[in-house]
């Protein structure tokens, strides 16, 4: 009936204006009012009749509202949109991850469901529909991108009824869902495309979009089940709080710069000085009293002093280049490295225990938690350039004391083969034994009688080069084993002089600890008979001993150059090894917003 009276309201519509002509023209030619009201109404009536006759030369139908949409119509609408996910790509991945590829993804899940919807009805997204949106819409929140998840198509077809929309949406909010739940849970899958060794831990490519897709589903609690899909450690919650509140300080405007100019010491005067103020006010780093005095001094210099510890700088309140560069960073490049670090912290190890050791790498520091509580920090050195420490998580086994150290053939080729061409009594000297192959049963050799100039880079790696226990072993008084792929262990070392210095990467990969037999105690605690006096009365017997550990304890080697401390206070870390740049490259692929 609506589509009727529809088609009489536009034909009225039409011949209205002609109506007013006609009567017009009338009354002016007809004087008689009477005569004016019967030809009026015959005109009328005739229009009517009009009308009604060109209403069914209309076809049926015309003009009117799409009908409403059944349950039939919706699942006739599933297959045939389930059509453009032929079965047949299943046997056909290319070597890829699935759930890099749409097709895929959609042909795995929707072929073993029966094609039925599983997020819409007629009427339109159900509540759990409803919930995937909004988390999708909100993706930034947790520093990822809601274009990856394909948002504005969820927004273009989220009101329409018609079948096959309501089946495309259907789709689309399991391909958005199912990419969601892998990058919160293992990182996303493109870091590792930009560089597949670097970001090995990023990404899951064995991840199962169906297996996950029935997860969600039956999830009892949606919501709950959405919330705990992201790490759930104070480490990223405290990023993502971060994350939120740099964005508010964007959004206020753009940052003074500080220009370059001579060193600024304390007691000096610049012209600089209220800039410097009024950039520290912004993030409340400065929180002395505001004064217009032109002298570098008193509350500026503390000021400066614990930016420059929040920022991983010697803390000596002198503003050299490095300082000035970390002062005229913007919000934007620090919401960019809060971004990176979340995402590092998503391909990891999402549940870190309640005791475990935690190196980070790019601020050259340990910390030991027990039962949630930070009870043990220090300063670590780290690999060089050359020689990156790697991300991974494993288990202290056992810890040996007065350890040999085996060098590796990497070692022995590039740095040990020059050093004996130079001084055969190189290995002597530093009390390191040379043996015939790295068999059980090799012989131990004279390094001073072979000539070294006649040993090739590759005949070097056939011997087995180990330094005896002592002062001098390079590995000090003892080492950490978790067995490892990287063969990287924490360790002593003799050259403690190293640890002053605030930018720490001198070593081949391993970790050196400046606290060994504290950590040591930190990893025998609770583990009968090790206290602290029974661990000295062993280094002091000068013996190789390996102690088991009863629990093996969770280390977690890491790299942030963002991160929050127990006192609410984020710290910004220099990126020692550039890892920061590639890993945006690979989120801003598509070049999102911040």
């Amino acid at each position: 009936m609506s589509s009727i009276f529809l088609k009489i309201s536009l034909l009225m519509g039409i011949l209205s204006p002609t109506l007013r002509l006609v009567g017009s023209a009338i009354v002016a030619r007809n004087s008689s009012w009477r005569w004016s009201v019967r030809y009026s109404l015959a005109w009328l009536l005739t229009c009517f009749s009009c009308c009604c006759f060109l209403l069914l030369l209309l076809p049926a139908g015309a003009g009117a509202e799409p009908s409403a949409v059944d349950e039939e119509n919706l699942q006739q609408a599933m297959i045939d949109h389930i059509d453009c996910f032929p079965l047949e790509i299943l046997d056909v991945q290319q070597g890829k991850p699935l759930i890099s590829i749409k097709e895929l993804c959609m042909a795995s899940i929707y072929h073993q469901t029966g094609a039925r919807p599983l997020w819409v009805t007629s009427d339109g997204p159900g509540v759990r529909g409803r919930a995937i949106r909004e988390r999708l819409r909100r993706a930034a929140e947790e520093g990822l991108n809601p274009q990856d998840y394909e948002a504005d198509i969820l927004e273009r077809l989220w009101e329409s009824r018609r079948p096959e929309d309501l089946a495309r949406l259907d789709t689309q909010l399991s391909y958005g869902l199912v990419r969601y739940i892998h990058d919160l849970r293992f990182g996303q899958i493109q870091l590792r495309a930009v560089d597949a060794q670097l970001f090995a831990e990023a990404g899951d490519e064995e991840f199962d979009p169906l297996r996950a897709m029935l997860e969600a589903r039956s999830a009892p609690d949606f919501e709950s089940y959405l919330d705990g899909l992201a790490p759930q450690h104070s480490y990223y919650r405290k990023l993502r709080e971060s994350l939120q509140y740099y964005r508010e300080l964007a959004a206020q405007g753009d940052w003074p710069v500080i220009v370059a100019g001579p060193l600024l010491r304390p007691g000096t005067a610049d012209a600089r000085l209220a800039v410097l103020r009024q950039r520290l006010a912004l993030t409340e780093d400065f929180q002395g009293v505001v004064e217009e005095s032109g002298v570098y001094h008193l509350d500026l210099v503390k000021s400066v002093k614990a930016f420059q510890k929040k920022h991983g700088l010697q803390p000596d309140g002198v503003i050299g280049p490095k300082t000035l560069t970390m002062l005229n960073r913007t919000p934007e490049e620090l919401i960019k490295t809060i971004r990176v670090n979340m995402a590092r912290w998503r391909w990891q190890a999402h549940d870190l225990g309640d005791t475990y050791l935690m190196v980070n790498i790019a601020a050259f520091s340990l910390k030991g938690i027990r039962d949630g509580q930070e009870s043990l920090t220090m300063p670590v050195i780290v690999g060089k350039f050359q020689h990156q420490t790697p991300v991974f998580s494993s288990r202290i086994r056992y810890l040996e004391f007065h350890p040999y150290w085996t060098i590796t053939p990497n070692i022995a080729r590039n740095e040990e083969l020059p050093a004996l061409r130079k001084n055969r009594f190189h290995l002597v000297d530093r009390h390191v034994r040379l043996f015939s192959s790295w068999q059980e049963d090799a012989v131990e050799l004279d390094s001073t009688a072979i000539d070294w100039e006649q040993v090739s880079r590759t005949q070097m790696g056939r011997y087995r080069l180990r330094q005896d226990p002592g002062p001098w072993n390079a590995l000090g008084q003892v080492k950490f084993v978790f067995p490892n792929k990287h063969m990287v262990y924490l360790h002593d070392t003799p050259t403690h002089d190293l640890f002053q210095q605030a930018s720490r990467s001198f070593s081949h990969g391993c970790i050196r600890v400046s606290q060994p037999l504290l950590l040591a105690a930190f990893c025998l605690e609770g583990q009968d008979g090790w206290t602290g006096a029974a661990i000295d009365g062993i280094v002091a017997a000068g013996q190789r001993k390996v102690i088991s550990l009863r629990k093996p304890l969770p280390v977690h080697i890491t790299y942030q150059t963002a991160w929050v401390d127990n006192n609410a206070v984020i710290r910004f870390n220099a990126d020692i090894y550039g890892r920061d740049r590639k890993i945006l490259e690979a989120l801003d692929a598509h070049h999102s917003p911040h």
